[in-house]
């Protein structure tokens, strides 16, 4: 069992950065992948990127390739999320979220993923 808890979010211009914390507690171990999901009114929860809790393998949809970074503190428990460049699209509520391993699916898929954060609210003005 992992409970997560998202900070950070706010209110940023157009191109401007935020970063994302998720603190994880619970039992966290190699077994778990993790990830940071988005969702907007109306729209179904989409992938924006995974990360390994042991390892270095990283994953990131194609819309925020190369502007957000993925990465981890495993002596602190959290995950981080760090947005550059940010666009008005981006807009939307962030949650992270940790595979369940017993569940089988792509790391994209958020049917794979069995624990979740409350979420944080990223607004981005244009």
């Amino acid at each position: 069992q992992v409970m997560l808890v998202e900070s950070g979010g706010g209110l940023v211009q157009a191109g401007g950065s935020l970063r994302l914390s998720c603190a994880a507690s619970g039992r966290t171990s190699s077994n778990y992948g993790l990830g940071w999901f988005r969702q907007v009114p109306g729209k179904e929860r989409e992938f924006v990127a995974a990360i390994r809790w042991r390892g270095s393998s990283t994953y990131y949809s194609d819309f925020v390739k190369g502007r957000f970074t993925i990465s981890r503190d495993n002596a602190k428990n959290t995950m981080y999320l760090q947005m550059n460049s940010l666009k008005s699209e981006d807009t939307a509520v962030y949650y992270c979220a940790a595979r369940d391993p017993s569940r089988a699916g792509s790391y994209d898929s958020r049917y794979t993923y069995g624990y979740w954060g409350q979420g944080t609210q990223v607004t981005v003005s244009s």
